[in-house]
C-alpha cells in the first residue's frame, strides 16, 4: 500500500507491542473460528470494526482519516502475525482488502472524496476493495477491456471484473476502466474510477474457490452504471501508472503474509512431531523430521531477513527500479518459502494433515492462490529482470 511513513519513528517497542497487539486479536478472535467461517463461506462484518477499534485498520493511514501513520518495518508485523496466529488467508484477503482498495483513492482521491471514503473504511463500518482483473485476461492489465465513457457529470461503465475480493460485500471499488477509444488497446487509455457498491446496474456473482473459503471473491459486472465523474481518481489515461504503484505495496504485503503463514505450518509441524510418538519415539527425535523442520527454518529466516531489507529500503526511500525488483523477487520467495513449509507440515502431521480443521491442511490449498494474486510467478519474474536491465 502507498500510505504514510516515517521511519525514523520506528523502535524496537513499536514493533514488539504491535506484534503483541495483533496476535493477542488473531489468537482470540480469528483463529478459533476460522472452520466454522470457512463452512460458512463468510466471516462476521463485525471483525471490522473490532480490528478497527485496535487501529489495525488504519495502520499507514493519515491521522485526519482515522489512521495512524506507520512505516513499512512497523506495517510488517501486522500482515506477518495475523498470518502466523490467524491462520487463515480468506479472513486476512478481505479484512485488509481496503490495503489494495484505498490507496489510489488516498494517492490521488480529491480532498472531498478522501474525506467521504477513506473514514468510514478505516472505522470498520465499510469495505474497499480493487477490481483489475477481467474474465478475458489477468496479469496483462494494458489489454482490459471495461469502458467508462463520460456523458456530462457522469460515467457510464459497462464491462466485467473477476477473482475480486470483498466483491460481494464491498461498499466501495477501485476499478480500472478503459476511457479512451472502447476500440483501444494498450496503457495510454486506461484510467481508475470510484464505485460505490450501491450503485444501479452493478450486479455481483459469489465465486467458489479452492482455498480462502471465507472470503467472497467475487465476478462483478457493469450494466450502463452510472459514475459521478467527481470519483475519477487521478486524470483520464493516468490509470496504468497507478495500478503498478499500487501493486508494489500489494506484493510486499502478500510477501510478509506468506511468511507468516510458512510460521505458522512450522509452529503446527513442531508441535505435532514433539507429541506424536512412532516407533518408541518422539517425531522430532527421528533425524529425518528434525532436518524437515530444520528446512523450514532456513527458508523461514531468509525470508523474514529479506522481508526485513526490502522494509527498510521503501523506509529510507529508495523506491527505484532496483526495489521494485527486489519487491517482485521477494513475493516469488516468500511465496514459494510459504508452499515448502505447507508441504513439509502436511508430511510431518502425515494423516492428520490431511484433514479439515489443521492449519497446515488450510495453507496447503491457500498456497497457490498467493503465487498467483498480485502477478504470477512468472510475471514477476519478467518485470524483476526488466527492472534490473537484464
Amino acid at each position: 500500500m502507498t500510505a504514510t511513513s516515517d521511519a525514523s519513528s520506528v523502535s524496537d517497542e513499536d514493533r514488539t507491542a504491535l506484534t503483541d497487539t495483533v496476535t493477542r486479536f488473531a489468537r482470540t478472535e480469528i483463529a478459533p473460528h476460522v472452520d466454522a467461517w470457512d463452512t460458512a463461506g463468510e466471516f462476521p462484518r463485525s471483525l471490522y470494526r473490532r480490528a478497527a477499534e485496535l487501529g489495525l485498520l488504519g495502520l499507514g493511514y493519515p491521522e485526519k482519516y482515522g489512521g495512524t501513520p506507520a512505516s513499512y518495518l512497523l506495517r510488517l508485523p501486522l500482515w506477518r502475525a495475523l498470518s502466523r496466529h490467524g491462520a487463515s488467508g480468506g479472513v486476512l484477503a478481505s479484512l485488509l482488502s481496503h490495503n489494495i482498495g484505498l490507496p489510489p483513492v488516498l494517492a490521488h482521491g480529491s480532498d472531498a472524496v478522501r474525506a467521504e471514503v477513506i473514514p468510514p473504511v478505516l472505522a470498520g463500518e465499510q469495505i474497499a476493495a480493487l477490481a483489475i482483473t477481467e474474465p478475458g485476461g489477468g496479469s496483462d492489465v494494458a489489454q482490459l477491456k471495461t469502458t467508462a465513457r463520460r456523458e456530462g457529470d457522469e460515467y457510464i461503465v459497462n464491462g466485467e471484473k473477476v477473482f475480486i475480493t470483498s466483491g460481494m460485500r464491498a461498499d466501495w471499488i477501485t476499478v480500472a476502466v478503459r476511457t479512451g477509444d472502447p476500440g483501444s488497446k494498450g496503457a495510454g487509455g486506461i484510467s481508475m474510477l470510484l464505485i460505490p457498491g450501491h450503485s444501479a446496474g452493478l450486479s455481483r456473482s459469489k465465486l467458489d474457490k479452492m482455498g480462502w473459503l471465507c472470503s467472497d471473491t467475487a465476478h462483478l459486472r457493469f450494466d450502463n452504471v452510472r459514475v459521478p465523474a467527481r470519483y475519477l481518481l487521478g486524470e483520464e489515461g493516468a490509470g496504468f501508472r497507478i495500478i503498478m504503484a499500487n501493486f508494489n505495496g500489494e506484493r510486499f504485503g502478500l510477501a510478509a503474509s506468506a511468511l507468516g503463514f510458512a510460521e505458522a505450518c512450522y509452529d503446527e509441524a513442531l508441535a505435532w512431531a514433539r507429541q506424536r510418538k512412532t516407533f518408541g519415539a518422539a517425531l522430532v527425535e527421528h533425524q529425518v523430521i528434525r532436518h524437515k523442520l530444520v528446512d523450514m527454518q532456513m527458508r523461514i529466516q531468509s525470508t523474514a531477513a529479506w522481508c526485513e531489507s526490502v522494509a527498510a529500503q521503501a523506509d529510507s526511500g529508495r523506491t527505484g527500479p532496483e526495489w521494485v525488483a527486489q519487491v517482485c523477487l521477494l513475493k516469488n520467495h516468500a511465496t514459494q518459502t510459504m508452499q515448502f513449509c505447507a508441504d513439509q507440515a502436511v508430511q510431518i502431521l502425515g494423516g492428520m494433515g490431511f484433514m479439515r480443521g489443521t492449519v497446515s491442511e488450510r495453507i496447503y490449498r491457500e498456497v497457490k492462490v498467493m503465487m498467483i494474486g498480485g502477478g504470477a510467478e512468472e510475471i514477476m519474474k519478467d518485470l524483476a529482470a526488466r527492472q534490473l536491465g537484464i
